[in-house]
């Protein structure tokens, strides 16, 4: 895809932009902003699964995944929102949330962290935090600050 990259708008006219689709859901995601398409790729990659991770729900077992567990010790969530990881445990702790009806104390006694951890791991994108507090509204609940 051809776009303009960084240096200017009529400088660095390359090829390097990236749009990848998700063909079961619809879902796409793009990346224009570095000269290389490789780093291009690897940012839409991420831009997509943390979309996947906003967008679809799955039902499951009531008990966090292995990779939540090894990244929640002692109660605290410990991530970067840049990691590749991310958009795995965002989509773990939307579940569920979704489980539990997005009752905040409930699901984060299932995902072993406290409330405040839960509450200020899906802060790292306003998206997740906009979307449970769309599904609380739903419930009749109070939003989330």
């Amino acid at each position: 895809m051809r776009r303009s990259g960084p240096g200017g708008q009529h400088r660095n006219k390359v090829e390097t932009a990236v749009r990848l689709t998700h063909h079961p859901s619809g879902i796409t995601a793009m990346a224009s902003e570095r000269r290389s398409q490789s780093d291009n790729f690897r940012n839409a990659l991420f831009r997509l699964r943390v979309q996947l991770a906003l967008s679809l729900r799955t039902t499951r077992e009531l008990k966090p995944s292995t990779l939540w567990k090894e990244r929640c010790i002692g109660g605290r969530i410990l991530i970067n929102p840049k990691h590749d990881d991310f958009p795995t445990l965002l989509a773990d702790a939307l579940d569920l949330l979704a489980s539990t009806e997005w009752n905040v104390p409930d699901a984060a006694q299932l995902l072993a962290c406290t409330s405040s951890q839960l509450l200020k791991f899906l802060r790292h994108d306003p998206r997740a935090l906009e979307l449970v507090n769309e599904r609380r509204m739903d419930q009749d609940l109070n939003r989330l600050k």
